[in-house]
């Protein structure tokens, strides 16, 4: 490529970028209603995620078709090429928190229907952390910075620590008054989604790792056979 192809090239990259960190926002935005709709029992903000999440399809095919054109068209090499191809990776996986958080919309406007339960355990926590594992993920994105990614790496086992918790405190619930077996199963399925969505959150920063690196980090058993 000549300098005027390049710099065209570094701007749609640039753009690229900005489409993701948009996918993003609208990401945070839909589990951060999710959350309320279940810890102030609103379903209206329920279902606005519902509706909402149309319109985060659309920008991830949209950001799908952006990368392959520019790899049909700038046949880029190394870090450019790992930074469009992580994009193609970290736009499924951000459409899936967004699934998640549809989910637990759902689950939510069930609960608001029913009398609540004594307390939602761990589970605001557990939403806490999970928003805050996307965010930073996003935010080590932006800045390119494979420490940040692996801070967040590193949530992901309190995650699961506090999902067997819930499942436990939940499932003691449901032996004791077996009333509450519908709502406790509902919040059960709630506290899964947050799990997932750090684990997601999690996959964005091992993708991370390798736009900046190089390096895949996943699946080191695999790599640990050569």
């Amino acid at each position: 490529m000549d300098s005027k192809q390049q710099t065209h090239f570094h701007e749609q990259l640039e753009q690229l970028q900005q489409k993701i960190l948009r996918l993003g926002g609208m990401v945070e935005e839909a589990i951060g209603k999710s959350v309320r709709a279940l810890t102030e029992r609103d379903s209206e903000l329920g279902r606005q995620v519902l509706e909402g999440d149309r319109a985060i399809d659309a920008i991830e095919l949209e950001i799908d078709e952006d990368c392959m054109e520019l790899l049909a068209r700038n046949q880029p090499m190394a870090r450019d090429l790992r930074l469009i191809a992580t994009a193609m990776k970290i736009t499924p996986d951000l459409e899936r928190i967004a699934d998640h958080a549809v989910n637990i919309s759902e689950r939510a406007i069930e609960l608001n229907e029913e009398p609540p339960l004594a307390a939602l355990v761990d589970i605001p926590e557990m939403a806490r952390r999970a928003q805050t594992m996307v965010r930073g993920a996003l935010d080590a994105f932006v800045r390119s910075d494979a420490g940040a990614a692996r801070e967040v790496i590193r949530m992901d086992d309190d995650m699961d620590a506090r999902m067997e918790q819930v499942f436990r405190v939940l499932l003691s619930h449901m032996l004791e008054n077996p009333q509450t077996v519908s709502r406790s199963l509902r919040l059960t399925f709630v506290a899964k989604y947050f799990e997932r969505i750090a684990d997601q959150a999690t996959n964005l920063c091992e993708l991370v790792i390798y736009a900046v690196e190089a390096r895949v980090i996943k699946h080191p058993r695999l790599r640990d056979r050569g």
